[in-house]
């Protein structure tokens, strides 16, 4: 899951092509993409499932890209970063667009629910254990991220989505934030349970308190989510259920989340601020 939400290029594409882009010229239209970056990211979709290739003509040859299921089951969280960023973050390097329900015709904001019992979600409202294939050990990644071409650097979309990808794009941070949900807030529970360096962990825990994603008073050792951290909850729960779907252990679930007070199983859901009906995939769109 990592290594696809934590690439900025990925989630953008994967955004055009749920907003309506199939063809190689209407991605490079919408997107400040080169061409090389472009054919590596539509590979990678292809290969992990996100999207398939159709030859919609022969002479000369010319092929679509369309979303599989898997793809399309990844709005919800694109849906929650994009809302996420449009609240909290004012610095991007171009303005992000409001989201419209077409269901309703109105201007939106998602709110997280329980699918179960359609009850508003806040972070105290959902408690995590680590499932039959769960673990730190297991769940952090065995490299820190992809090493990125001159392309890619030079093309770099940082900026579009510029804290989110501080998280996702950067093991021990989305480590340390999921572990900062779960309860941890000293500085050597955080390095207990990750195993890792003392400078990976003080890094990471420093560029959450520049974004102001936690806090930290002078002469308290605890580390605390700011409203701006907690507000990434759907983000974390979202990706977190994708993941669990698209890509499932033999063993089963890496995490097992419960909704605290009601005691069953949590499963995520959006629904429209103003309408209160559910989110679907097709009924968001930019305004």
């Amino acid at each position: 899951m990592l290594s696809l939400v934590g690439d900025e290029w990925t989630m953008l594409v994967m955004q055009q092509a749920l907003l309506g882009a199939t063809r190689y010229g209407q991605f490079t239209t919408r997107l400040p993409i080169s061409n090389s970056v472009l054919t590596r990211r539509l590979s990678s979709l292809i290969k992990e499932g996100l999207l398939q290739r159709h030859r919609y003509q022969e002479r000369p040859p010319r092929d679509e890209y369309l979303v599989t299921a898997t793809g399309r089951a990844l709005w919800p969280v694109l849906a929650s970063i994009w809302e996420w960023e449009l609240r909290w973050v004012p610095e991007h390097r171009q303005p992000l667009p409001p989201m419209r329900h077409l269901g309703c015709g109105a201007e939106f904001r998602p709110v997280l629910t329980c699918a179960h019992c359609g009850g508003p979600i806040a972070t105290d409202d959902v408690t995590a254990r680590w499932g039959p294939s769960g673990g730190w050990s297991r769940s952090l990644p065995t490299v820190t991220n992809r090493r990125r071409s001159a392309d890619d650097r030079r093309d770099s979309p940082s900026g579009l989505f510029p804290q989110t990808m501080s998280v996702l794009g950067n093991r021990w941070a989305f480590a340390i934030l999921v572990a900062a949900f779960t309860g941890t807030s000293r500085f050597s529970g955080f390095q207990r349970a990750l195993a890792a360096s003392p400078a990976s962990i003080a890094d990471r825990l420093q560029t959450f308190r520049d974004n102001g994603i936690l806090t930290k008073a002078d002469g308290d050792p605890h580390y605390r989510l700011t409203p701006k951290g907690a507000a990434f909850l759907p983000v974390l729960v979202t990706a977190l259920a994708w993941a669990q779907r698209s890509f499932p252990a033999d063993e089963g679930p890496a995490v097992l989340l419960t909704h605290t007070d009601h005691g069953h199983a949590f499963s995520p859901a959006l629904r429209c601020d103003q309408c209160r009906e559910l989110l679907t995939g097709a009924t968001v769109s930019a305004v």
